[in-house]
């Protein structure tokens, strides 16, 4: 009798393949023949090659690496697959995010004072108000031209942007850097997102987490701080400059996090909801005649579009994942979208199901590092979906979308809808 032979390990690490989809064929040959597989890192994209890292595919491994930060360390190499300069790891490690117990507890809750639920359920009116307006005005501009629009650049952008801008305090004539940020930090492999990169003295494109790349936002940091000790007001930033705990270099990081993760998590997760809806009308159907909850449906909208791809550790040991040895030093990288079809979790994965129960996604991570902002994105997805569910009566496509090349973000670039 023979013996069939594995499939080869396929690539996953190429930013560039993200943008015609997320692999998900790809995802389970790892899953079921390959749960940590090696992957090459080859240079890409201008950007230097590196030396290589085990891709983890599999639910239970991934949740065993982002629980176990003893061994899967957030501190040693930080949290992107492609290695940051050394010189410039301690100011990186300085992030919360990347940090191991008990510094990351500390400042987790430090933060965690100013983000609490009741300050961000105070945003829901102004959140469903704002929802509504820029659908009507996205559908107002459709009928006007030929009869669509790009929800990515009327909707869900702006609408990500602002309540963010909201919840920090960020005054309204400064909002838009918020984005520039954002476009610059997530979108760095994406020629549309991040423009003509920024070049060091030997050619090479400059990090865009380095401490030069990160100057203005963390300068307008401070400057914001020191406006909001003489103005307070009821905003995440106020309270974060008034903690006598907080250095101010621990302030900007805090702003820096919350930027870039706070917008593009909804950012990369709403139009991807959207679309997910779009190409199932059946489930559309019977979301608006209310035969699904809608929190149920918003766990299963982000199981089927997380808005992250991709989170690094790097092993603090030697040590064994799912029968591979892996040695101290190497990169581990998990892969929540591949976790979140995992046959072995959950019923016919490939199955838009908004009813789902139980649906332990891993969209927001788990362990230690959970997403911070978890309830407040889930806040203004359901609001979200429920403008568009009262004057949409049935979404679609005028194109395909536009995605974003990254391995890191499930982004989209453009989605575009007929509007009828």
């Amino acid at each position: 009798m023979r013996v069939r032979e594995a499939p080869p390990v396929p690539d996953v690490f190429d930013p560039r393949r993200y943008a015609a989809g997320v692999p998900h064929d790809d995802y389970r040959v790892l899953r079921d023949h390959h749960p940590v597989a090696w992957q090459e890192e080859p240079e890409v994209l201008g950007w230097p090659a590196g030396p290589g890292f085990w891709a983890v595919t599999r639910h239970a491994d991934v949740v065993r690496v982002l629980k176990d930060a003893t061994t899967y360390s957030s501190h040693l190499g930080a949290t992107q697959i492609r290695d940051p300069d050394p010189a410039d790891l301690p100011f990186i490690r300085s992030m919360m995010l990347n940090q191991d117990p008990p510094q990351h507890g500390r400042l987790r809750r430090l933060v965690s004072r100013a983000f609490t639920p009741g300050r961000v359920d105070r945003f829901a009116a102004l959140a469903r108000e704002r929802a509504g307006t820029l659908l009507a005005g996205a559908l107002q501009r459709a009928r006007a031209g030929d009869g669509t629009v790009d929800l990515v650049d009327r909707v869900t952008d702006e609408y990500a942007l602002l309540n963010l801008a909201d919840l920090l305090g960020v005054p309204e004539s400064d909002r838009r850097l918020l984005l520039r940020w954002t476009q610059r930090v997530i979108g760095y492999q994406d020629p549309d997102e991040a423009g003509t990169p920024v070049l060091d003295g030997t050619g090479k494109p400059v990090d865009p987490r380095s401490p030069a790349m990160l100057k203005d936002m963390f300068d307008y940091a401070r400057r914001l701080a020191a406006y909001k000790r003489r103005h307070p007001a009821d905003d995440v930033m106020t309270t974060l400059a008034d903690d006598a705990e907080l250095t101010d270099a621990e302030l900007g990081m805090f702003f820096f996090l919350l930027t870039v993760a706070g917008n593009d998590t909804v950012r990369g997760a709403a139009p991807g909801g959207l679309l997910a809806l779009a190409e199932h009308p059946g489930s559309y159907a019977s979301l608006r005649a209310g035969k699904v909850e809608l929190p149920s449906a918003v766990e299963e909208l982000l199981r089927w579009h997380p808005p992250v791809l991709t989170f690094r550790r790097t092993a603090a040991r030697d040590t064994e994942l799912a029968g591979q040895r892996i040695r101290g030093g190497d990169k581990v990288v998990v892969f929540h979208a591949s976790a979140n079809r995992d046959e072995r979790v959950f019923a016919d994965p490939t199955r838009l199901d908004l009813a789902r129960s139980p649906n332990p996604h891993v969209s927001f991570g788990d362990g230690p590092h959970v997403c911070l902002g978890a309830h407040f994105a889930r806040l203004q997805l359901r609001l979200l979906y429920e403008e568009v569910l009262r004057v949409l009566p049935e979404p679609r496509l005028a194109a395909p979308p536009e995605r974003l090349v990254s391995n890191f973000i499930n982004g989209i670039k453009s989605l575009r809808f007929e509007v009828t």
